[in-house]
């Protein structure tokens, strides 16, 4: 079939602002047979009418309302409900090009008997005013291991369920772990792995918002250390069954600290979990800093960590405030 029918999931809980903007983003596509099937997470706002009012107003639109499981429950139950021959995500708070689908499902149906396609984003920055392209505009066909060494360094491929085109037998005994954040690092290697080949579009059709101006106050909370176990459980996976890519994980497994850390850094909880996550990226960081392809941004954060905790402080608070307006 040259256009099958693509079911676009998106899992929605108390999202009014943000619900129509992506909802018509997603029925404006020039791919036209679609099914939106659209997951009602348990809203008590007025998401729930605005998901059934959307379905009155296109018939490609199906509405699930449920109890709220949280966003991977959501998924998973968007997955096992929809009918479409390919998969594909929007997070209900971002927003999409009206070439979202059709450059995905281009890029998958130029590569026989390929079952996964994906592209770039831009990341939208409200607070800024500000729209960063991180596509190339590059279109190469890696293979899974090529593919996971990218995802492990952060170049241009993403651990996000979005901004993906999957064959529905991709997720086949795959499921988002459930009540645990970062659910996406638990599951999109494996999706990758299930792939000979992943059909790679670096051009940015998906908007992704940044809502982050409390990073520095009050938004951190215990379940943010998902982040490291999810981390980990996919190093110990790919460097097991990919062992030149040890450098690689080992990479991933420090950003992932210092990412976990700097959420931390303006709070006094967990001291034991902050400790554990700085002996780590210090045990670890020779194998970094040899390391090529290292990017430049986790050199300068292992240099200002190794003069002290209250430098490695300062220097986020002013790369928040450059980069973020926070």
């Amino acid at each position: 079939m040259d256009n099958p029918l693509i079911s676009v999931i998106v899992p929605a809980h108390n999202v009014e602002k943000y619900f129509p903007k992506c909802i018509d983003s997603i029925l404006k596509q020039d791919y036209r047979n679609l099914e939106v099937v659209l997951v009602d997470d348990g809203s008590t706002d007025t998401t729930s009418l605005l998901c059934d009012q959307y379905a009155q107003k296109d018939s490609r639109v199906v509405v699930y309302h449920k109890p709220c499981g949280g966003v991977s429950d959501a998924r998973n139950f968007g997955v096992s409900h929809a009918k479409g021959e390919y998969f594909a995500f929007v997070d209900s708070d971002d927003y999409v090009t009206e070439d979202y689908i059709s450059y995905l499902w281009k890029l998958l149906k130029a590569v026989p008997g390929c079952k996964l396609s994906l592209c770039t984003l831009f990341d939208v920055y409200p607070l800024l005013n500000k729209i960063v392209d991180t596509g190339d505009g590059t279109e190469m066909v890696l293979s899974a291991k090529d593919c996971l060494e990218m995802l492990c360094y952060h170049d241009k491929v993403d651990t996000c369920v979005y901004a993906k085109l999957y064959h529905r037998s991709v997720f086949e005994n795959i499921v988002y772990p459930v009540g645990r954040l970062f659910e996406d690092i638990g599951v999109t290697y494996q999706l990758i792995d299930k792939c000979p080949e992943i059909s790679c579009g670096f051009k940015s059709k998906y908007y992704y918002i940044r809502r982050d101006n409390s990073i520095v106050t009050s938004n951190y909370n215990k379940m943010k250390v998902d982040m490291l176990e999810m981390t980990d459980r996919m190093a110990s996976y790919v460097s097991t069954k990919y062992p030149d890519l040890k450098d690689a994980t080992i990479r991933r497994q420090v950003y992932a600290r210092f990412s976990t850390l700097n959420q931390m850094l303006f709070t006094s909880e967990d001291t034991d979990v902050k400790k554990e996550m700085i002996s780590f990226i210090k045990d670890n960081e020779r194998s970094v800093l040899k390391n090529s392809k290292t990017p430049k941004r986790d050199r300068v954060a292992i240099y200002s960590l190794n003069v002290g905790l209250w430098f490695y402080k300062l220097c986020w608070r002013v790369y928040l405030k450059v980069t973020k307006g926070v």
